[in-house]
């Protein structure tokens, strides 16, 4: 696990976004594995801009996104499938028919996950898979105590996810309580894994998935095993890791970086 720190978000938006470009522009026809919520918004948004200019060209990607509440299909304003296509399908040149998400309205759930395990299989697996981190250091719908082998399933939310969630919803208790997500196990085998946190309310979570023991009860841990995962936080979410300088360090003086300084 290699740890970032920038001093601000913005710039640890862009450091995020081109490294999600230079894979595009280094293997046209990569798998990228994306995500959701608020922190990913400015990450899409640099994107549209980066594929409008010229940048990077998104034509022969595919996409396969972590997850998506179970009973909201497509249409619905707070399915993930919406806030996709509205928050970066609608504004880039990617073939809508190459965005894959799990399927909430899906009447097997059990066909549901095994079938999308199959699709990333099928497709050679997943490049870069982008993650953020929840309050309780889940990653895509992983919540405390999910296996770190799990793969795609569907999985009830914790009350801490329903609250930090529910926000988005009118009315608040209309969010589904239970989603489909890809598993730890299917995240891990990822070739790259970007994780972005901002904010000073991620700090303390964030120091235990980054320094603390590897627990199923902060699922994000499971990511100082992965080989190849880059955690990029502002100064705000870095507040509480206590091997600051050591990062900062390896940040100014690795020559992969030396382009991203």
């Amino acid at each position: 696990m290699e740890v970032i720190i920038r001093p601000t978000t913005a710039q640890a938006v862009e450091l995020t976004a081109r490294l999600l470009a230079d894979t595009v522009k280094a293997k046209p026809a990569c798998k990228l594995g994306l995500a959701t919520g608020a922190t990913m918004e400015a990450v899409y948004d640099v994107l549209v801009k980066m594929n409008k200019a010229g940048e990077v060209d998104f034509s022969q990607v595919t996409s396969f996104n972590l997850d998506e509440y179970i009973g909201l299909g497509p249409d619905d304003v707070n399915s993930y499938r919406y806030y996709m296509n509205h928050h970066l399908f609608d504004h880039i040149n990617i073939d809508k028919r190459n965005t894959h998400l799990p399927n909430g309205l899906a009447e097997d759930e059990l066909a549901e996950g095994i079938n999308y395990e199959a699709d990333i299989e099928d497709a050679g697996g997943i490049d870069v898979q982008l993650l953020g981190i929840g309050n309780d250091g889940h990653v895509g719908f992983n919540e405390p105590g999910s296996s770190l082998s799990s793969r795609t399933r569907a999985k009830s939310l914790t009350p801490v996810t329903y609250r930090q969630n529910c926000v988005y919803f009118n009315p608040p208790e209309s969010m589904p309580k239970r989603a489909f997500t890809m598993g730890v196990g299917t995240i891990l085998d990822a070739n790259r894994v970007i994780l972005l946190i901002t904010g000073a309310r991620k700090a303390e979570i964030a120091a235990r998935a980054i320094e603390g023991p590897v627990t199923s009860m902060v699922t994000a841990s499971a990511l100082q095993m992965h080989p190849n995962t880059v955690v990029i936080l502002d100064a705000d979410a870095a507040a509480q890791l206590t091997q600051k300088e050591y990062y900062d360090w390896v940040f100014a003086n690795e020559p992969k970086w030396e382009n991203y300084r």
